[in-house]
């Protein structure tokens, strides 16, 4: 009897759990059994193990092998077990060092001729046993430069399996034309560089948009088609300011679970933007897949923008699932194999047209669309995902007359206007933990009011008169907060909360 131990790590969600991989060896009828909650990916590791030592000139034990993944408890998936599972199952044999392997993690995929594959969530399961007092580590040469973002972590990447066994004393040969396995993101963060200065003739509209910015506010866009409603939602994540340290490092381990993370370029510094299209499924926007959940679009969009154009296209049950990340900032998906949280406090901006021939512009000039029909169309977007929306604007058809060369503020001076008043927000709520006016919460912004204020005092009549709902008088004080710091002001005042009050309430609403 023979035993070899080494480390792996299981991801739940964002949170990595280190794994003790064991293999027993008894000399008995020859097989292999893999236990521990493995999915039916991680199962098939043992063909994979098997062909892979073969393939890298070592003898495969012929004793009754298992290997147990602990705690045993915890559900696993994926391949990057396959290196621990072969390290673990050499040192039982005697092949290498055990004792060199048993503290040393040991993340990747095999492929059948002992080439080592990348894997997903490198960078949070890294980071993961860094944080468990597991500082070695070994990776595929593909997600080398991902695991040594991470502080602390002593990263050695192979290419090869029979380069780990050298490392730990086996006799093999090393082959020369082993080339590294680099997988292409599926689909990496776009970096948005339009400017805000192409959007000519709509100053209410643009106005929105650096007081969505400046405070993190999600914002819906209605208005006829080729207005402006796009172009006005992609030069959003210009206007926002760079990521900090942590944010960055979370969007980044969202992305790499996602699979959409490039390690070339480094940690994600910019925004993110996620455009689905219309036809999405919950399971795209929220995430989900067999097994553990795996990110949707709105975790990828975290720190950044979630843009729903044509939104009242979307089905139902995509657009009520994101009431829970609108209002908690993450999502949380329970499955048979256990429940996974990502992070998801994003923007959402929502663009639609005003009826389902898109031509209404409140005159019903041009419009075929019946009364009914307009109704029925625009109450796709239900109340309550409506009234988490913090600012609604018409973006009307520009008016004639624009001057051929004629341009706007660039983004990079509405930008500067938004970091400015973002640092006097980040100033202000130093002490509270919250980034933005959007995550602050209402009892919180009036108590830095004195009672006696005007702007409570029409804040409480617009409730009364049933023009707000509670949780909408909260979000207008929110934006009210946003304009005053843009304003460069130390509280709101009443024409602050009279704009914010007009930002809230599309013109063509009724």
């Amino acid at each position: 009897m023979a035993l070899g131990r080494t480390y792996a790590v299981a991801l739940v969600g964002m949170r990595a759990h280190l794994v003790e991989v064991e293999a027993h060896l008894a000399a008995s009828i020859p097989a292999f059994s893999l236990v521990g909650l493995p999915d039916t990916a991680l199962s098939e590791a043992r063909d994979r193990v098997r062909a892979a030592v073969a393939s890298a000139g070592l003898v495969w034990p012929s004793r009754r092998i298992t290997v147990n993944l602990s705690p045993a408890t915890l559900p696993k998936s994926g391949s990057g077990f396959d290196l621990a599972v072969a390290v673990a199952v050499l040192a039982g044999a005697g092949l290498v060092d055990a004792e060199r392997v048993a503290g040393v993690v040991h993340l990747g995929e095999l492929g059948l001729d002992g080439r080592l594959r990348p894997v997903r969530g490198v960078l949070p399961a890294v980071a993961g046993a860094v944080a468990a007092g597991r500082t070695r580590i070994v990776v595929p040469a593909g997600n080398a430069d991902e695991a040594q973002l991470v502080p602390g972590a002593e990263v050695r990447a192979a290419d090869h399996l029979t380069q780990v066994a050298a490392w730990y004393g086996a006799e093999v040969e090393v082959p020369d034309d082993v080339r590294p396995v680099r997988d292409a993101p599926a689909l990496a963060a776009r970096a948005v560089e339009a400017d805000l200065a192409d959007v000519l003739g709509q100053d209410d509209a643009r106005r929105g948009l650096e007081v969505a910015a400046a405070g993190g506010h999600h914002l819906l866009l209605v208005g006829p088609p080729g207005t402006g409603k796009t172009m006005l939602a992609r030069r959003l994540p210009g206007l926002l300011p760079d990521l900090d340290a942590d944010a960055s490092v979370e969007v980044t381990a969202v992305h790499s679970v996602a699979g959409t993370f490039d390690a070339a370029q480094g940690l994600v510094r910019r925004p993110p933007f996620e455009d689905p299209h219309h036809t999405a499924t919950p399971a795209a926007i929220v995430g989900g897949g067999s097994g553990v959940a795996r990110p949707g679009a709105a975790s990828r969009a975290h720190h950044g923008v979630l843009f729903l154009d044509e939104a009242p296209h979307f089905a139902a049950a995509v657009l009520q699932s994101l009431r829970q990340p609108l209002e908690h900032g993450e999502l949380v998906l329970h499955r048979s194999a256990g429940a996974a949280r990502y992070p998801a406090r994003f923007q959402l901006v929502m663009a639609a047209n005003p009826c389902p021939c898109g031509r209404y512009s409140g005159k019903g000039v041009g419009c075929t669309c019946r009364v009914e029909a307009r109704r029925r169309y625009f109450d796709r977007l239900s109340g309550p995902l409506l009234d988490r929306v913090d600012l609604q604007l018409e973006v009307p058809p520009p008016r004639s007359g624009i001057a051929p060369g004629i341009r706007g503020e660039s983004t990079a001076q509405v930008a500067a206007r938004v970091t400015a008043a973002r640092d006097r927000a980040r100033t202000r709520l130093a002490a509270s933990g919250w980034r933005t006016n959007a995550e602050v919460p209402g009892p919180w912004l009036r108590g830095r009011l004195e009672r006696t204020d005007p702007v409570c005092a029409e804040l409480g009549q617009a409730v009364d008169r049933h023009w707000l709902s509670l949780r909408g008088a909260d979000r207008v004080l929110r934006v009210a907060w946003t304009i005053a710091d843009l304003a460069g002001a130390e509280h709101p005042s009443r024409d602050h909360l009279g704009e914010a009050m007009v930002l809230r309430t599309r013109a063509g609403a009724a």
